[in-house]
């Protein structure tokens, strides 16, 4: 067998999500061109190797530009309006991901953009997926797997003194292709925050207020490195093996102003803060591929750890009424460690498998008394606490796919046992090709989706003097379901899509609070149902030349505990050198609230001085429009104020490719 031959072998045999019958996603630089759009029965493949705004951006970046994606700057991702979002990376979840809102939003911003070769993005994913309720977005990482040696090096910088740079290769000799990457970047983010809470005790008639603002510039040093082998032990069989590690670190200077009023007194403190925050994180896997005759058998081995630290160590100034500084030390450690082996069997158009993960959250926070004086602490016992919440999960699963004429089916069901719990869940993907160009699709999927870690904390955590936060160790998992129906129609210019979706969910995890001793105390709780229905629809034209024309979006009604129209939209434009997406999401609701709308336009310009030098300008959010209110109405407590993370900026860069 010839080397180009190793390369396709191990290409079909290490993609993430191939299936015999399915061709391989576009997610390795082979040969062949690639197409920037593949729509599967069950999924649709983005292939953004090329994408101006992922050489020296962000992952972030790369998922803003993504069709059907809506992102916003504090790093929430919403797949056709759905914010039930799992994000892998290469087919497999990750201690680094698997967490949710802030956590997940920084680990996209400081995950390199140029290592990623495509975005498959499953609005309803099949029974071998495991969703955790919402849809799938999969980071697929470049691996380059053609004979020779290839390198890249790519750097950036900005205003603030952010910067960042990298390299990558990749080498490929007989059966052993090898391949690796180096990064550092230094990036940063200025937010902006203000909270006004109004509260009153139902029980003692009291009420007052807390107003919270702020103004910090989070200033991050991130550093990864990532190695992997690909070896061809027979023309049939192959193994892979992976490595990857990241460290990041940042010395936050806060000053968040405190104002409290309750009854007639009034008390006016700058809580300063400094940090330290620390996280690393650390994935390996093993992967063994064997295809012959029409057959495909993958088994994998994946473990990943993410170990953080987060410092709220502080001390309390106060303005009024005048007294002595007061130093506290907080702190939350938190160590999370992912295991996961899976076996995909597929000796036909059918295909079983099997998926085992073991996921373990140790969390420990810390909460005590100073004196400055001496140095000693006095711990507060109510909210100094450690606790462990460990999960396993096992799941079987069978496919099956027909074609028959115009008709393609793939059917599949799903027999889960997560945290005690048993439960068979059913997919469902229809495709009839109306037309040479034309196809009609259905998708339904019931899945369950795991309460957050941290949610089924039995113990009391601090946040500020009038507010504690309180698991629930007895919440359950969300039951979603969720329907799609739509039309797609390619020709040579112009492509199109429209849609309609229908969403259900029940055991909806909704905020629970109360009082003890006039402070708040929050909690989570199972309670109520939520539905969503909406049009989707998108159009991309090519009319030729260097003129590039794309949109999509979509308008949903949401009903939680209160009912609200939603929508969203993305425009991208491309002409020669210049390329520009913008976005606008609207208002929404949460199960006790309103957020307000946001918005970015992205102006990227890529020009090649020689074959193998590029330069690239990235400007980001020009208009600033990442401000986001949001609103929280309950019986006993109203709070509203602002997040701003402020995303303007503009980076030069340059792409220099290096090949033998």
């Amino acid at each position: 067998m010839t080397k180009p031959h190793y390369a396709a072998l191990l290409l079909v045999l290490a993609a993430p999500s191939a299936r015999a019958g399915d061709p391989p996603a576009p997610t390795v630089t082979v040969s062949a061109k690639k197409e920037a759009v593949v729509k599967k029965i069950d999924k649709t493949v983005y292939d953004v190797s090329n994408d101006p705004r992922a050489a020296n951006g962000s992952a972030q970046d790369v998922l803003q530009s993504t069709p059907e994606l809506t992102v916003t700057a504090d790093g929430r991702i919403a797949v056709k309006g759905n914010t039930q979002v799992t994000v892998l990376v290469d087919g497999k979840p990750t201690a680094l991901l698997s967490g949710a809102g802030e956590d997940r939003a920084v680990a996209l911003q400081t995950m390199s953009g140029a290592d990623i070769a495509s975005v498959e993005v499953i609005t309803n994913p099949s029974a071998a997926q495991n969703a955790n309720g919402g849809a799938i977005v999969n980071i697929v990482l470049k691996r380059n797997r053609k004979p020779g040696a290839h390198a890249q090096v790519q750097g950036s910088a900005s205003d603030q003194d952010l910067w960042n740079a990298g390299a990558s290769g990749d080498a490929t000799r007989g059966r052993l292709s090898v391949h690796g990457n180096l990064a550092v970047r230094h990036d940063g983010t200025r937010k902006v925050r203000r909270s006004a809470v109004d509260w009153r005790n139902p029980f003692t008639g009291q009420a007052g207020q807390t107003v919270q603002s702020s103004e910090v510039f989070v200033r991050r040093v991130v550093d990864s490195a990532a190695l992997g082998a690909d070896y061809a032990l027979t023309d049939t069989d192959s193994i892979s093996v992976s490595a990857r590690h990241s460290r990041r670190r940042s010395h936050p200077l806060f000053d968040v102003l405190g104002e409290e009023r309750e009854g007639g007194m009034e008390t006016i403190h700058h809580r300063i803060s400094y940090g330290p925050n620390e996280q690393s994180d650390a994935s390996a896997s093993l992967t063994y591929g064997r295809q012959q005759d029409g057959a495909a058998l993958k088994a994998s081995l994946q473990h990943s750890t993410t170990d953080a630290l987060v410092d709220k160590s502080y001390r309390d100034v106060f303005v009024t009424p005048a007294r002595a500084t007061a130093y506290s030390r907080g702190a939350s450690r938190s160590a999370r460690r992912l295991d996961q082996a899976t076996v995909d069997w597929t000796p036909g158009q059918w295909g079983l498998g099997l998926d085992i993960q073991r996921k373990s959250d140790d969390i420990g926070n810390v909460q005590a008394a100073v004196d400055p004086a001496t140095g000693a602490e006095t711990p507060d016992r109510g909210t100094t606490n450690a606790y462990v919440v460990t999960t396993t999960s096992a799941a079987a699963y069978v496919t099956d796919r027909i074609v028959s004429g115009k008709w393609e089916a793939l059917l599949g069901g799903r027999a889960e046992h997560t945290a005690g719990r048993r439960a068979f869940n059913p997919s469902l993907h229809v495709k009839y090709a109306l037309r040479d160009d034309t196809d009609l699709t259905l998708g339904y999927r019931r899945s369950l989706q795991l309460p957050d870690p941290r949610d089924l904390n039995p113990f009391t955590t601090y946040v500020d003097a009038q507010n504690l936060s309180r698991g629930n160790p007895d919440l359950g998992p969300q039951r979603l379901g969720s329907w799609e129906v739509g039309v797609n129609r390619e020709t040579p210019h112009l492509t199109g899509s429209a849609g309609a979706f229908y969403r259900t969910g029940r055991d909806t995890v909704v905020d629970a609070r109360s009082f003890e001793h006039d402070v708040l105390v929050t909690s989570k709780r199972n309670g109520g149902e939520a539905r969503a229905a909406g049009i989707t629809g998108s159009l991309d034209w090519k009319p030729g030349g260097p003129l590039q024309l794309g949109a999509d979006g979509g308008i949903y009604r949401v009903v939680l505990d209160q009912e609200a129209v939603a929508g969203y939209v993305n425009v991208r434009v491309g002409y020669g050198d210049m390329s520009l997406d913008a976005h606008a999401q609207s208002a929404g609701i949460t199960p006790q609230g309103r957020y307000g709308p946001t918005s970015s336009v992205n102006l990227t310009w890529k020009h090649a001085l020689s074959k193998t030098l590029s330069l690239t300008v990235n400007a980001n959010d020009i208009f600033d429009g990442s401000r986001r209110a949001y609103r929280i109405d309950t019986p006993t407590f109203h709070q509203a104020g602002f997040d701003h993370f402020v995303a303007r900026r503009v980076y030069v860069g340059v792409v220099k490719r290096f090949s033998q």
